[in-house]
């Protein structure tokens, strides 16, 4: 069911990236040289839908890597709640394995 939902979803988005790299085969002129706009040092000339591929990838690089950054507080409390954890669950092995080492609890009052 999950790969149905799946293929229902990518299937046409795959369908819209093909059709849309079809209508926009014509080159354009991507200039890194922002000085010189009539003759740049460094420019390329690459079909229009590439241009359009490129700038979505590096926009889901550049998000991913800011919500990765952005959840570091959350990755350290983890860490430091799974240690936590794992000392935790050595101590009770400890103490069931050796149930005479524990120290005896009294109530005292004092009235």
């Amino acid at each position: 069911m999950k790969t149905f939902f799946k293929a229902l979803l990518l299937v046409p988005l795959a369908l819209i990236a093909v059709l849309l790299a079809l209508a926009n085969r014509g080159p354009v002129r991507l200039s890194l040289d922002p000085f010189s706009p009539e003759a740049p040092m460094l420019s390329y000339e690459l079909p229009l839908f590439l241009v359009l591929f490129l700038a979505v990838m590096l926009g889901v690089l550049i998000g991913g890597i800011a919500t990765w950054l952005g959840q570091s507080a959350h990755r350290r409390a983890e860490r430091r709640y799974r240690r936590e954890a794992r000392s935790l669950r050595t101590e009770v092995k400890q103490t069931r394995s050796h149930p005479e080492g524990l120290p005896v609890l009294t109530h005292s009052s004092s009235r």
